[in-house]
């Protein structure tokens, strides 16, 4: 029996093509500017707390291989009901993420990592359910790294922190966040 397909070496092309041009550049070019925005101030946070250039680079350029691949699997159709359910329901959590970090930089002394890491674990998680099989085992790690990285205590400790320049990049991304949140975008 012959399980040749043309649809799906379509699939796995785009998926590759995609996954060798992500970059902040390409990426504008996907993704609208209030997303672009927030993840160049992630970018720069990133690279305040890791002090790598590189490692902030590989952070974002991971988020968006893994964006980039799931509406390509979305465009094509080749996530089933209970997928569909599950990046639903990740949608709603990323959205309740987005309220809780905005609430948090917005009213002093509210802010707990600990409610943010476990709400982004459990997005990661609901991402892992719903790309299932159709993402590589490399691409699943990519999805690790981001949200490893995005729900590192320390991370959010530094972020949260009044010191510049996290005070700064905060302010940004739960600006950008906002605006997503009002034209729901996210």
């Amino acid at each position: 029996m012959d399980t040749f397909s043309t649809k799906s070496l379509a699939l796995q092309a785009q998926k590759k093509l995609l996954s060798k041009m992500a970059s902040r550049a390409v990426a504008s070019a996907f993704i609208d500017d209030t997303s672009s925005e927030v993840l160049d101030e992630l970018y720069r946070a990133t690279k305040e707390f890791t002090r790598s250039r590189k490692e902030a680079q590989k952070l974002v350029k991971n988020l968006v291989k893994v964006a980039v691949k799931l509406g390509v699997l979305l465009r094509a159709g080749q996530l089933g009901a209970e997928e569909l359910a599950r990046l639903q329901r990740l949608r709603q959590q990323a959205r309740r993420l987005a309220m809780t970090a905005v609430s948090f930089h917005q009213v002093d002394f509210t802010f707990d990592r600990r409610v943010l890491a476990t709400t982004l674990l459990e997005c990661r998680d609901l991402l892992h359910q719903a790309a299932g099989a159709h993402l590589t085992a490399k691409s699943h790690g990519r999805i690790n790294h981001v949200f490893g990285h995005l729900a590192d205590c320390d991370f959010l400790a530094a972020l949260y922190s009044p010191a510049e320049p996290y005070r700064s990049h905060l302010r940004r991304i739960c600006d950008g966040l906002t605006r997503m949140l009002d034209e729901d975008s996210i």
